[in-house]
């Protein structure tokens, strides 16, 4: 019994966690919350009203 609940609580907190950090990640952008977004090439940075110019 004690058993399950430690393993019970242990999955909602993982879950509770992992929904909390995409909700985080969500409101960041998509560019900001890349894994890669320090090395990669698209122009996410740069605004769209520049590349009109």
């Amino acid at each position: 019994m004690l058993a399950n609940l430690i393993i019970g609580g242990a999955i909602f907190g993982y879950a509770g966690w992992a929904f909390y950090r995409f909700i985080k990640k969500s409101k960041e952008g998509k560019c900001a919350a890349c894994s890669i977004q320090s090395s990669c090439s698209s122009n996410c940075s740069v605004n769209q009203d520049e590349n009109l110019k």
